[in-house]
Parts: C-alpha cells; sequence; structure tokens
C-alpha cells in the first residue's frame, strides 16, 4: 500500500504524517516498528541499517510506538501499565529515574498510580499510553492519531506536553488527520495520498498549501 515513501526525522523535531483515511499513515508508523514487514526499501535508525532487525530490538534501539486507540492494558493498574514498558535491561536500569521524569510530564499519574487503566478518561489513557512508551527511553517516540476523541482542553495539555518532550532531545513523528492542529505544533509535515508523498515541508509552507487542501478536500 505504500510506494516510493521517503521521509526523514531529526533529533529533537516533531514531524507530522498527513493524509486521508487510507493514505498509508499507521502502515508506515508500523512498518518502522516491523509490525508490518516491508517488501522493498530500507530503514535505517541512527545510521545503522535496521531493516531486518525484529520488534523488540528496535525498542531497545530507542523506537517506542503508542499504538491508535491508547491500547493500554485495561485490567492492570496504571504503575503496571508503565512498569511494562521499561522491559528490556536499559530502560530498568533507569526506572527510578524515568518514573520520577514521567511523574512532572504527567502529575495526573502518579496520583493515580494504583487506579486501574480502564476506570481512566479517555485523555487519561492516552496520556498513560505515552508515558508507557516513553518507559522505554526512546529516542524516537511515533504517535498514531494522539488527539482522536479528546476534547479541546486535553489537547491543549497534550500538545503541551509533546514540546516537552521534544525539548528533552526525543524526537516525535505523529499521525495526524487535523492538518491545521498538526501543523500548528510540528517543524515538518509529510503529505500523503493513496500511499504516494504528495507534498512535504516546513509547518508554516504546507499550512495555506492549495496542494495539501487539494488532498483533503478534493477539487
Amino acid at each position: 500500500v505504500i510506494w516510493n515513501v521517503s521521509i526523514n526525522v531529526n533529533k529533537a523535531e516533531m514531524v507530522a504524517l498527513l493524509g486521508p483515511n487510507g493514505s498509508g499513515k499507521s502502515t508506515i508508523l508500523n512498518t518502522i516498528s516491523n509490525l508490518v514487514h516491508h517488501k522493498n526499501g530500507s530503514i535505517h535508525f541512527n545510521n545503522t541499517l535496521i531493516s531486518e532487525i525484529p520488534t523488540h530490538k528496535r525498542t531497545e534501539l530507542g523506537i517506542s510506538h503508542v499504538l491508535e486507540r491508547r491500547r493500554v492494558f485495561p485490567h492492570l493498574t496504571v504503575m503496571q501499565n508503565l512498569l511494562l514498558g521499561a522491559w528490556h535491561p536499559r530502560a530498568k536500569d533507569q526506572l527510578s529515574n524515568s518514573l520520577s521524569k514521567i511523574y512532572k510530564i504527567f502529575p495526573k499519574l502518579e496520583v493515580r498510580s494504583n487506579q486501574l487503566a480502564r476506570t481512566m478518561s479517555g485523555g487519561e489513557q492516552q496520556m498513560l499510553a505515552i508515558a508507557r512508551g516513553m518507559m522505554g527511553l526512546p529516542k524516537l517516540l511515533m504517535v498514531d492519531e494522539p488527539f482522536l476523541g479528546l476534547s479541546p482542553m486535553v489537547m491543549k495539555d497534550l500538545i503541551k506536553i509533546f514540546k516537552n518532550i521534544v525539548s528533552e532531545g526525543i524526537s516525535i513523528l505523529f499521525v495526524e488527520q487535523n492538518v491545521r492542529l498538526a501543523l500548528s505544533m510540528a517543524d515538518r509535515g509529510y503529505v500523503l495520498e493513496s500511499g504516494r508523498l504528495v507534498i512535504d515541508g516546513k509547518s508554516n509552507d504546507l499550512i495555506d498549501n492549495e496542494k495539501v487542501t487539494k488532498v483533503f478536500l478534493g477539487n
């Protein structure tokens, strides 16, 4: 479903992957994390070819993937969900420091550490899913549809959180359908249509671009 797509994300950069439903956005994230295996092309991370490396090894290298619709473990507590994010040796060694950082970024999670994930609101579950991804000590955090179904107030909080994460030197690649929202917070954007890259560039150059408007609204 993807043809001739070439993208890159620099250190401490926020990049938006945009496009209508079915354009291949989630497939690209799933391919980077090896949930979908690509037939052609290559994937490099920190100048290392990782195309044949299994998913768990990519996580150890520093790629965390927050899937669409949160996917927290509903019958586990907030703390248990977070601990599962720190499963590999390097993350386990930094467990205490990671929890301290997470609670500074997501203070609500510390208060609710013993609460079952399924009893939390959608916004709180999204924060938990992102926090769990952060527990793996990522250099690249990929988030699929982070604002789906959230209230404007929670979305505003998440935007601040994303900016704080990038300020720590972590890169973010996220999928979003709300073009103006995505480009207002991202450094750069890539726009897909039917599995092909239509246009890419700096957010300021894309936000009122006629080609971008055409992709989402048609002729």
